[in-house]
């Protein structure tokens, strides 16, 4: 089993159920990021999957807390969800809460989120990728700032970090430490030394999963229980190998860059 304790770079892996949480903490995750509907890029989780989380791992966990699927524009409502949610899942244990809410034209939605960071108190505030949609980065970067939030996760507007990478560390050049950026999308054990090579970033985001069977559906492939194409018998889950994987290449560039120092 690997350490999880004390790494000078830290591994988040994006999980979905309590059995991602043992696989990920087990191989060497700093912190989770847990989630429902990971297929549809991560919706609010369940309170009693998150309470039995916090329960059995002692790392931070970090709650998404996204009412729906598609944009970040909110409704009023969905912005009443939220504001429960926030509470519930604090209460339940969490360390932190990832969201983002943007207005129709993209910018932040800075009195939505003051709210939602109000919410939050004295946990750590995450905004999530909604930031890769904003029009204005540069703007959206100082405005979340602002705010108070405590870490952006970003790919750097683009669809996988890799070929973010100059954006990202514009990024951490102008937050100049006020904010933590954690690049995130597509970044795996191959290319995880470069991402930090090329950002100086202290901390990586990671789904590191692989294909699972659920073969109680049988063969009825005519009967359908989602919307989404593809084989419903195919489900996903935290990889263990290829979070260990990634803690080891974290692992050899932390020490390649101690020993170029010494």
């Amino acid at each position: 089993m690997a350490s999880s304790s004390s790494h000078n770079v830290c591994l988040e892996v994006c999980i979905a159920s309590l059995d991602d949480a043992f696989s990920a903490f087990a191989n060497g995750a700093n912190r989770l990021e847990l989630n429902s509907a990971l297929s549809l890029g991560g919706l609010t989780p369940s309170i009693a999957l998150t309470q039995r989380i916090c329960q059995a791992v002692p790392i931070p966990v970090i709650a998404m807390v996204r009412p729906r699927h598609g944009g970040f524009c909110y409704s009023e409502n969905d912005h009443y969800v939220m504001l429960d949610d926030v509470h519930a899942l604090l209460a339940a244990g969490v360390s932190g809460i990832a969201f983002g809410i943007l207005l129709e034209d993209g910018s932040v939605d800075v009195n939505r989120c003051r709210a939602i960071i109000k919410a939050i108190g004295h946990g750590q505030a995450v905004f999530h990728r909604a930031f890769d949609v904003t029009p204005d980065p540069m703007r959206a970067l100082e405005e979340v700032i602002d705010l108070g939030i405590s870490r952006v996760m970003t790919s750097g507007q683009e669809n996988m970090a890799e070929d973010g990478l100059p954006l990202i560390a514009q990024l951490v050049e102008q937050a100049r430490g006020r904010i933590e950026v954690l690049p995130a999308s597509g970044i795996r054990p191959h290319n995880v030394k470069r991402i930090l090579q090329q950002t100086c970033c202290t901390q990586v985001h990671a789904s590191l999963r692989s294909a699972a069977r659920d073969d109680s559906l049988g063969g009825l492939t005519k009967v359908r229980f989602s919307a989404l194409p593809g084989d419903e018998r195919l489900i996903d889950a935290t990889d263990g190998a290829m979070v260990y994987a990634m803690r080891q290449a974290i692992d050899e560039h932390v020490a390649a860059k101690s020993k170029q120092r010494d």
